[in-house]
């Protein structure tokens, strides 16, 4: 028999039964990855014959839709919405990034699950969708990055480098932070990103600008340079 999840299925009088299969798969994704799960497995946990789980879902890439698929979806959704809320391109990129990390905190197994099935699951029609659903993500960020370029909010840099650099934290940070632990995913994602907009230095130490010579004047030409005295010669 293959391992039981760390948490058992629960059920709740308002769920369907198909909503609960879908936690259930969510899960296992999550924990066991989306290749070393089977849909034996899911059975196993639901208490059901395979049977009966094919009426739901005949196959795993029923199971990837409505696990990826849908989760990025709702995803695009949500952060899109608080994007469109913000002003500047600096609340915009501070709106993206803790948009993120508020669904991330909501709906962790969704996240986690989605992005195993996402990277385990071979070329298909449906990862196609996919695919284009996390480009249209990372789309959305980029632009607010470029936006502040353009208005000149923001250094000159790599658009697409800066959105690699600020969505690298946001996936890396499920390997290391505990959702027990005192920081939400959000705190954690706020520090960053103040990190990443304002730096790690004590602003009272960032070199001061240097002023900028006067020009000289087109119409005034430039004194010479006067020669410098010259010494009397020692005497004989």
């Amino acid at each position: 028999m293959s391992p039981r999840s760390p948490h058992p299925a629960t059920s709740s009088p308002g769920s369907s039964r198909e909503d609960q299969l879908l936690n259930i798969a969510r899960r296992l994704f999550a924990h066991k990855g989306f290749h070393a799960t089977s849909l034996r497995d899911i059975a196993e946990e639901a208490k059901i014959t395979k049977a009966a789980l094919y009426y739901h879902f005949p196959n795993k890439d029923d199971l990837y839709e409505k696990v990826v698929i849908q989760s990025l979806d709702a995803l695009i959704q949500t952060v899109s919405a608080d994007v469109a809320r913000a002003h500047t391109p600096t609340e915009q990129v501070q709106a993206f990034m803790y948009s993120s990390a508020h669904f991330l905190d909501q709906h962790r197994e969704h996240w986690l699950a989605g992005a195993n099935a996402f990277h385990e699951a071979g070329q298909s029609e449906r990862r196609g969708v996919a695919l284009h659903l996390r480009d249209t993500y990372e789309k959305l960020l980029r632009r607010c990055i470029t936006e502040g370029i353009a208005s000149g909010e923001f250094r000159h840099l790599d658009a697409a480098m800066g959105t690699r650099f600020l969505l690298s934290g946001l996936n890396y940070v499920t390997r290391w932070h505990s959702p027990s632990g005192k920081l939400s995913v959000k705190d954690v994602m706020g520090q960053f990103v103040d990190m990443a907009l304002f730096g790690m230095r004590e602003p009272s130490l960032l070199p001061m600008p240097s002023a900028a010579a006067p020009q000289a004047s087109a119409q005034e030409p430039c004194a010479k340079p006067a020669r410098p005295r010259q010494k009397n010669a020692p005497r004989a």
